[in-house]
């Protein structure tokens, strides 16, 4: 008999992990040029590009190896550190204005807070409103638009998603995604996603169907539902285990469920052997931080803050401020897209890598009325960045939102269009525009998702995104 194949689990075997570490160490500005020869000289091979996992698994000295360097690369200090702090005091030191620190402990807590970990603002509770219950309904939808109009093209290469849409007649990107008029040879040499084709195609949407960039979203309400504002984010640790398989996790979540798994608390989960922590996984989940907070930036980033740190480090962490904050302002129902965005900037580290793009591709947007010229340029200057890293893609999304000047099509559409992660950018710039323009979702978006959102995470199959929106308006209300 020959031998069964061997389990390759995408984004946790050390010799890929190490290549993507030290992808990350050359970002940072870390020195590990000699782990890099060690590596190559051993055999190693370079993190893969697209995939989570190499074709073969390592032999067990070179996984030994991996392990090894992961270990080494962890005590190289990045010279970013001061200008890129994770800390929530360091953080919330470099934000304008007054930097009084939270208090020691937290209302409803017995025992002192620890000083990294940011309390929850004190809020009176609030009422919710028929109009904070119709923006969120909004935003939950416009989320999923954005997520579905992504997720055919998610993976593919820039010219690929235009030679694809060009071919359907629908560029600029104007309409979902359609396989019908697009050449065979075309469709050979870009095939779209291979799990969201059957789904998220014009020809066959059928309400929304399950992605992480919404399963997220539900589970940080289930968090808020479970814990109010005042969680932990050991809480959110705890609730991941009840409540998420592992298989439905990718990249820095997955690795630091494994460290759950293992017994590692925050913020060591986000930490110990995770090359990933700068990712966008935190952005996917800042929504509902925002969305909770209607009309105050920071104490949605706080929140955001709590949720991030079991996975993320650095511009991974700022991203998921930065979305919560931009969010929060525009919940309030005063904000328009420019003030939301500045909103967002303010509780980012301004000397940070995630900074400077936000504010370079603000910059580019108003600069060119072509957006495939902005989409084109920022692909030069920050293509180098793996296509899931934060810092391009809060990037693309700011630039999308700025071009479209709060429309709710237009934004969507120009993130999807930029390429890099696809279904996350359109998911994040859908919930903001949806919250800024004036007439919400067109019914054209909203009426193929059929208002019926599909999830595996429990008690939320088949809800309904105005279900959804008063659910989540009670949470806005709690104190």
């Amino acid at each position: 008999m020959s031998p069964a194949p061997a389990v390759r689990l995408t984004w946790v075997q050390p010799e890929d992990l190490v290549g993507h570490e030290l992808r990350q160490a050359s970002e940072d500005g870390r020195e590990a040029g000699p782990l890099l020869r060690v590596w190559r000289a051993a055999g190693g091979p370079p993190a893969p590009d697209r995939a989570g996992a190499s074709p073969a698994p390592a032999p067990p000295e070179l996984r030994a190896l991996a392990s090894r360097l992961l270990d080494e690369l962890a005590e190289l200090r990045s010279p970013l550190s001061p200008d890129e702090p994770t800390l929530w005091p360091d953080i919330r030191a470099t934000w304008p204005g007054p930097t009084t620190q939270p208090p020691d402990t937290v209302p409803g807590h017995a025992g002192p807070r620890r000083p990294d970990h940011p309390a929850p603002e004190r809020t009176a509770e609030r009422r919710p409103t028929a109009a904070l219950r119709g923006r969120l309904e909004a935003a939950w939808t416009g989320r999923a638009v954005g997520c579905l109009l992504g997720k055919p093209v998610e993976k593919l290469p820039l010219h690929a998603i235009r030679a694809l849409a060009r071919a359907a007649g629908n560029w600029p990107l104007d309409d979902w995604f359609t396989a019908r008029g697009v050449p065979a040879e075309l469709l050979a040499a870009h095939p779209w996603n291979r799990r969201s084709a059957a789904t998220s195609l014009a020809e066959n949407i059928d309400g929304m169907p399950e992605d992480d960039d919404l399963d997220h979203p539900l589970l940080g309400l289930r968090l808020l539902q479970r814990h109010g504002k005042r969680f932990t984010t050991a809480d959110l640790g705890r609730l991941w285990l009840d409540e998420l398989p592992a298989g439905r996790t990718f990249t820095a979540e997955r690795l630091a469920y494994r460290n759950l798994l293992q017994g590692l608390e925050p913020p060591a989960t986000a930490t110990h052997h995770n090359p990933f922590r700068e990712w966008i996984g935190a952005l996917i989940r800042a929504d509902v931080h925002g969305w909770t907070n209607p009309g105050d930036p920071a104490a949605a980033a706080a929140q955001a803050y709590r949720d991030a740190a079991l996975t993320h480090t650095g511009n991974g962490l700022y991203a998921a401020l930065f979305a919560a904050a931009a969010i929060a302002e525009a919940a309030g129902g005063r904000a328009d897209v420019h003030t939301a965005l500045r909103a967002g900037l303010a509780v980012v580290p301004p000397r940070s890598r995630l900074a400077e793009a936000v504010r370079h591709a603000v910059d580019t947007a108003h600069r060119y009325a072509d957006f495939d010229r902005v989409v084109d340029h920022l692909h030069e200057r920050y293509g180098r960045y793996h296509w899931v890293h934060a810092v391009p893609n809060t990037a693309l999304v700011a630039a999308a939102l700025t071009h479209a000047d709060g429309d709710f099509t237009h934004s969507v559409c120009r993130a999807v269009s930029g390429g890099w992660d696809t279904d996350s950018n359109g998911a994040t710039a859908g919930s903001l525009a949806a919250l800024v323009d004036p007439d919400g979702v067109p019914h054209r978006w909203s009426a193929p998702l059929k208002n019926r959102l599909a999830t595996t995470v429990p008690g939320f199959d088949g809800i309904g995104f105005d279900t959804l929106a008063h659910l989540t308006a009670q949470e806005a209300a709690r104190p």
